[in-house]
């Protein structure tokens, strides 16, 4: 710095120029000590002019650039400022004790009489100052008048004797011997920006010209990503009439009900918005199904990008729970109805449930629907119960007894019967159509005959006539078959393309090819052999049997319009939005289970493709021994929606009465009786409990709790005036927060137990078994040659793991050859350890198609196992979490969890976290050069979409943007826990 010399001492020139400038800035006397000080400064600078010109240019330097002038009042085009970016800068650059100089001299001026811009660079340096004492700051904070050591007169002798140039030697010499701050002033300055950006945005908030524009309240912004991202310019009429209801104005529960398509989830997302941005409250969001979760949290997140809000997916166990220091941010959750009531256990606990301003529920009709429906009701029951200022918005195509539903959600009611596309429903009986009308009697008009030529080898591979039907529509335009099973949608699919035309063929066929592609990139090198026979006829089928990628893969080709028709299973209907010109039921069946007639409307209603079709069809297949069945299915009314917390004890009524006294939401039997009244169970406890009263099952299910073991206390009697207070178990606190299914409590804490007593650590074997889920035992027929093999191939440690468990070789050995068995062996373990070997394989190969050929198992099977196995891993640690004596479970389940979770390579995991990025396309980008959440954060989508094939412009900037704000996620935590080590303690002793 001091060019050939040591130190400033030893260069001559350097001090005889500030002498010089000193003296020429001095000539002035209405120029104050503070701004000659600064010129002095940046004039020194001169002498090292690449020095200087680096100060000047630099956008990197802390605080106060041209861009955040306007926190501090200050006019960009003030001539006399010209200087003032270099002087922050340089200021900034300072070590504390020159900066404290400054201050001093500034402080020796205070008296005078100061211009408006000299007052202003004195704020200036004043709060350059302040920024180097304190983290956390505002411009106007109280350090700014902070006193100094130094009496006035001692200032003014101190300014009158010494000149700047001896000042100056002063400071330099304080810098060598000033002792090093404790927090590096790095540190500072930069909590000092984000301090200051905080300051700024809260401003610009609180300012009157925040656009909340005309759209419903929400920012002019809203409107245009909806036409931006949805191509919505306008609204219906009925979603206008609905958002502007009195009820919504005055934030009262609403349940809305509509036709499928008639447009219900966009009235959701606006009073979602409403709620993240205008009232700055957490919103939670509950659907049905994971892929229902992954389409709208793929569809949201761009919003929460734009609009600065984070979008959470709790899809499968992905899903983290928020961090327990509340957020800076709003956050909107997109839950599924297990994670959803986790969650909101989570936010009851930690009194965070009075964030939560509002709770959005897709298909309420679920109420009704067995083990979901009882989770659906404990979670809303909960939330009305503990948080009076919650919304809660209920909708759904299909209800009935709304009546009920609204006493439970205390809620108004808005129905239309609104469709955008009209709706014409058909019946087939042989050869002919007929068009359901019920005015008539028997409920059906003819309508006309099939014109298709069949000859007799036709007529026996397609006796439905479905060649006929769909050779209609196709490949112009799109259709959807339901078929009653997996399998039956795969023999629909390869039967329509061997009697299909070869013209079939040469529609969109550069674009099939590359679907193929990409499949075959998804399974390493496999693609189903039928889905190679019928995608170049623009056919597929779609069920649980494929894999996540596939069916995502699938569905976005069928949506542009390179498939033209998909064979699928029933719960496509209620799943992701994939409407069609004409929708074909195979039969009135799922399974070997009669249509219902809410199954039956939800699979029609996909019939009609909005803004593209005039009408949509549905055609019902039905034989002739059905056909008084489907007259009555077509017109009849709506199923009734029935609480299902009596038929689903463990996972209903006993778990609802556990967590009440674990959350401390009720903890006597009379606080207990009181939130029971207020479920929809309670509301419909004439209809339901005919044997017992609603007060004698409470009584009969707190019993049987405290004699599990979970809860610890007394049952009073209504006449005893003493109140009894219910407590929980450790073994109870444990299975609550777990969610662990009551049936299995007992049994997860012996086999844990019995786990400590030789835990065998070799491999993952041991563990896997411990976290294998239960509830998938019934459903597993094992190989037994495949099971012989597969224990052959253990190590003896691993092998040792089998007999620990309770499954002897010899069991195997005579299963696999067929002799009799005459030692009892309990059958769920011995399907429990037969999938713990598929995981096993599953966690070595990462892969799903090898693995599922080695099984004689289908991909989503072995998919969904590995799902449910994460799912049940989570549950189990954090149960393990609540019982001391199982410390060691957690480190070992906590990487266990994680691997299940992504099952790839490690190196793929960081990328796997990103909306949007699944294992192919980690794949894809990792050999790319892309390996870290910064790599992706940082990239150019435009790059992105040059070097990963078959990645579109919007997927691109979707992960792009993903990334950036998981990022930012990541750093914001870290931040506050790093303000959480530095807070001072409150009760420090000897402090008052």
């Amino acid at each position: 710095m001091f060019g050939d010399h040591d130190s400033f001492y030893g260069n001559d020139s350097l001090l005889a120029e500030v002498d010089d400038i000193e003296k020429k800035y001095l000539q002035d006397k209405n120029t104050n000590i503070k701004v000659a000080g600064e010129i002095i400064i940046g004039n020194q600078s001169g002498i090292h002019q690449e020095k200087k010109d680096n100060f000047s240019n630099s956008e990197n330097m802390v605080v106060l650039k041209a861009d955040k002038e306007d926190a501090f009042q200050m006019n960009e085009n003030d001539p006399v400022d010209s200087n003032q970016e270099l002087t922050e800068s340089i200021l900034d650059d300072l070590p504390s004790s020159q900066l404290l100089y400054f201050e001093k001299i500034g402080e020796l001026s205070s008296g005078s009489r100061i211009s408006p811009v000299s007052e202003r660079r004195n704020k200036c340096v004043n709060f350059s100052l302040d920024k180097i004492r304190s983290p956390s700051f505002c411009p106007d904070t109280e350090h700014r008048n902070r006193p100094t050591d130094f009496s006035s007169e001692s200032k003014c002798d101190l300014f009158k004797t010494e000149s700047l140039k001896d000042h100056l030697k002063s400071a330099m010499t304080g810098n060598a011997k000033a002792q090093t701050l404790q927090v590096s002033k790095t540190k500072q300055l930069k909590e000092a920006v984000l301090s200051e950006e905080i300051c700024v945005a809260r401003k610009t908030i609180e300012s009157s010209s925040v656009d909340i524009g005309p759209f419903y309240g929400l920012p002019s912004k809203v409107k245009d990503l909806f036409r931006q991202f949805r191509g919505i310019e306008t609204l219906y009429e009925w979603q206008h009439d609905c958002l502007m209801l009195e009820s919504l104005q005055q934030r009262k529960n609403l349940i809305y009900s509509l036709p499928t398509s008639g447009g219900k989830t966009l009235v959701a997302e606006i009073i979602i918005l409403q709620e993240l941005l205008c009232r700055q409250k957490d919103v939670l969001m509950i659907l049905p199904y994971v892929a229902i979760v992954q389409e709208k949290f793929r569809g949201l997140s761009s919003f929460g990008i734009e609009l600065g809000f984070l979008v959470e997916e709790y899809a499968g166990s992905k899903g983290r729970f928020p961090p327990i220091k509340r957020r800076i941010k709003k956050s909107l959750y997109i839950a599924t109805i297990e994670k959803g009531h986790a969650l909101v256990n989570s936010l009851i606990e930690t009194e965070r449930i009075y964030d939560l301003g509002l709770v959005v529920v897709d298909e309420l009709h679920m109420l009704g629907e067995g083990s979901r429906g009882a989770t659906l009701e404990i979670t809303l029951a909960k939330i009305l119960y503990t948080s009076k200022n919650t919304q809660i918005i209920g909708m759904s195509a299909t209800l009935n007894n709304v009546g009920d539903l609204q006493k439970f959600l205390q809620a108004e009611y808005y129905t239309n019967n609104f469709r955008p596309v009209e709706l014409k429903e058909y019946v087939k009986i042989r050869d002919s159509i007929y068009a359901v009308d019920s005015k008539t009697e028997n409920g059906f008009t003819f309508s006309r005959l099939l014109n298709f030529k069949y000859s007799s080898n036709l007529e026996k591979a397609d006796p439905d006539h479905i060649i006929a039907l769909v050779t209609e529509v196709i490949p112009k335009y799109s259709c959807l078959i339901f078929c009653p099973t997996k399998k039956n949608c795969e023999n629909v699919a390869s039967m329509l393309c061997k009697y299909l035309k070869k013209e079939f063929r040469a529609h969109r066929e550069k674009e099939k090819q590359d679907l193929i592609k990409n499949l075959e990139n998804i399974g390493n090198g496999s693609v189903c052999p039928i889905l190679k026979q019928t995608i170049p006829f623009g056919i597929a089928y779609h069920h649980s049997g494929l894999t996540n990628d596939e069916r995502k893969s699938i569905e976005e080709a069928y949506s542009t319009g390179v498939l033209c028709l998909l064979a699928c299973t029933a719960t496509l209907a209620a799943g992701v939005n994939l409407p069609a010109r004409r929708v074909i039921l195979r039969a009135p069946y799922v399974a070997n289970d009669f249509l219902k007639k809410n199954q039956y409307k939800q699979m029609i209603g996909r019939a009609g493709r909005a803004g593209i079709d005039s009408a949509g069809e549905s055609i019902l297949i039905v034989q002739e021994k059905d056909k008084h069945l489907v007259q009555d299915l077509v017109n009849s009314p709506l199923e009734n929606c029935y609480s299902s917390l009596l038929l689903e004890l463990t996972k209903g009524m006993q778990s609802l009465l556990l967590s009440l006294v674990g959350l401390k939401i009720a903890v006597t039997h009379e606080e207990v009786n009181n939130f029971m009244c207020s479920t929809l169970l309670g509301i419909q406890q004439q209809l339901l409990s005919k044997e017992k009263s609603l007060a004698e099952i409470i009584k009969d299910g707190l019993e049987n709790l405290i004699e599990k073991g979970l809860l610890k206390g007394r049952i009073c009697e209504k006449d005893h005036n003493s109140k009894c207070t219910l407590t929980i178990t450790p073994l109870g606190k444990a299975t609550y927060k777990g969610s662990i299914d009551l049936a299995y409590c007992n049994l997860l804490y012996r086999e844990l137990k019995k786990g400590l007593e030789g835990l065998i650590l070799e491999s993952n074997l041991h563990l896997l078994y411990l976290v294998t889920p239960y509830d998938m035992t019934s459903n597993c027929s094992p190989d037994w040659m495949i099971y012989l093999k597969q224990f052959n191939q253990l190590s003896a440690a691993e092998q040792k793991v089998v007999d620990i468990v309770g499954v002897p070789e010899s069991f195997i050995t005579k299963k696999a050859s067929g002799q009799a068995i005459r030692k009892n062996v309990d059958s769920a373990v011995v399907n429990r350890l037969y999938l713990s070997f598929v995981l096993y394989t599953l966690l070595k190969e990462t892969n799903i198609w090898s693995v599922s050929e080695k099984f004689n198992m289908s991909r989503g099977y072995v998919q969904n196992l590995l799902n449910s196995a994460a799912s049940f891993a989570s549950c189990v640690l954090h149960f393990s979490e609540e019982l001391e004596e199982f410390w060691v479970y957690k480190a070992l389940l906590t990487e266990l969890t994680k691997k299940l979770t992504y099952c790839v390579k490690t190196e793929l995991i960081p990328l796997m976290e990103v909306a949007g990025v699944l294992e192919a396309r980690a794949k894809q980008l990792y050999n790319a050069g892309y390996k870290t959440l910064a790599h992706l954060a940082n990239a150019n989508p435009e790059t992105l979409v040059k070097m990963i094939e078959h990645l579109s412009r919007r997927q691109a900037k979707q992960i792009v943007s993903s990334a950036k704000m998981l990022l930012s996620e990541k750093a914001e935590a870290l931040q506050e826990e790093v303000e959480e080590l530095l807070k001072v303690p409150a009760d420090i002793p000897g402090t008052c």
